[in-house]
């Protein structure tokens, strides 16, 4: 009875000793996955920063950081290679290495991934990396993929595309991977800013050595801040350490316990004067634009006006026309209507004469039809002539032998006179 009761307390403790385990592997793997995320979203900052002032290429430290840190997020918790190099087979997709009964003797990298879940991106760079000559282990080329992906601006699609391909995520990597868990949104939309940075990379340099492993620089992103609560100070600390290095030192006697580097605030100065002398250089440009846009816009206030003076005259004259137009259609009126009168009274006459004697009513019907002509004559020019003051009738209107009219008759009625006087034989 008392071996069963200890066994059961030692199985219990066993029990609780792995549940432990387990729930601190499962707190530092959520530390490791959030530490990377956030050294990856301080690194890409620090990147686009930098390439305000100075093109962004190998030399320089930010960038070898965000590889590294790149390498190390793409590569958390890579399967091995012997887990699934079968279905690689199938795919019928080469693998780096050459294949023993236990596996493949190279370890396996990010590439093995990239190279297989990327394949879908048009226009993508995997074959040209794969037949790069001087580029050999799959550490290397992953490292080469980094920088032409950065070159092409494509690296947020090429990581987006990849992980859409959640199937293909799965055989690469275990449970608790970045790439299968939530952070892996937030890494493709920080790196979608690297898109309006220009790199310029070389791909024969000491950077694509794969023998040895990424190691990432946490220290730029370190920063402490003393609490006020805290018990000691730096200040303090240092007279310590001061006076315990002689017995006859006094606190008056230490330097100051700050030492300013030359070189560090060297490189600020020269950086606030870079970017002085970048916004100098930016509000020249905005204010010479500023003048150009000035200047088209007077040109175009000038322009309008001419055009809206054009516009009026043009109206103007449209109205005079119109004037003149109207005007034309009533005189024209005026004369359609004195010649339908004298179509009616030519019609009148040939009824007359053919309705009386020819022979005893000759004279009586010439003498009649002068004085209807001149009844007509009269009545049109009450219309349409205008007589000048002063001007009266000829003295010999009254003799029956002339007829003489003074005031001016339309070239209708001057055509149609004279061939009307003809037919009737005056």
């Amino acid at each position: 009875m008392a071996s069963r009761s200890l066994g059961g307390l030692g199985g219990n403790r066993g029990g609780g000793g792995g549940g432990g385990r387990k729930s601190l592997s499962a707190r530092n793997a959520a530390v490791e996955r959030r530490n990377l995320i956030t050294v990856c979203r301080f690194s890409v900052k620090t990147l686009i920063d930098r390439s305000c002032f100075e093109t962004i290429d190998d030399s320089s430290p930010e960038f070898n950081n965000f590889a590294a840190i790149l390498e190390q997020i793409l590569s958390h918790r890579l399967k091995e290679i012997s887990q699934s190099c079968r279905w690689l087979a199938h795919l019928q997709i080469p693998l780096q290495g050459q294949v023993t009964w236990f596996g493949y003797e190279s370890p396996r990298s990010f590439w093995d991934y990239i190279r297989v879940a990327c394949r879908k991106v048009s226009q993508n760079c995997i074959c040209s990396i794969e037949n790069m000559e001087n580029v050999s282990s799959s550490r290397a080329k992953g490292r080469a993929w980094i920088r032409v992906a950065l070159m092409e601006k494509h690296l947020s699609e090429y990581i987006s595309t990849a992980l859409r391909d959640f199937k293909t995520t799965r055989r690469f990597y275990e449970d608790g991977a970045i790439v299968l868990g939530e952070e892996a949104n937030m890494l493709a939309g920080m790196l979608l800013g690297l898109n309006a940075i220009d790199f310029s990379f070389c791909l024969k340099g000491e950077g694509l050595d794969g023998n040895f492993p990424a190691v990432i620089d946490y220290t730029p992103y370190l920063k402490f801040t003393q609490s006020s609560d805290s018990i000691s100070s730096d200040e303090e600390e240092l007279r310590t350490l001061g006076s315990s290095g002689s017995e006859s030192s006094t606190p008056e006697n230490i330097g100051p316990p700050f030492i300013m580097d030359e070189n560090s605030w060297f490189n600020k100065c020269k950086r606030v004067k870079q970017k002085y002398q970048l916004t100098l250089e930016q509000k020249g440009y905005l204010e010479e634009l500023l003048r150009l846009r000035e200047n088209q816009l007077s040109e175009s206030v000038a322009q309008n006006k001419i055009l809206l003076q054009r516009i009026e005259d043009s109206d103007l004259a449209h109205k005079l026309e119109k004037e003149q137009l109207e005007y034309i259609i009533v005189e024209l009126q005026d004369q359609l209507k004195s010649c339908q009168s004298l179509d009616q009274l030519s019609a009148e006459v040939s009824l007359s004469q053919t309705s009386l004697d020819p022979g005893q009513s000759q004279g009586d019907g010439k003498q009649d039809t002068l004085n209807l002509i001149s009844e007509v004559m009269l009545g049109h020019s009450e219309k349409t002539a205008v007589c000048e003051p002063g001007n009266g009738p000829s003295p010999d209107s009254e003799s029956s032998g002339t007829l003489t009219l003074d005031f001016p008759v339309s070239r209708t009625v001057k055509k149609i006179l004279p061939h009307y006087l003809v037919s009737v034989g005056l």
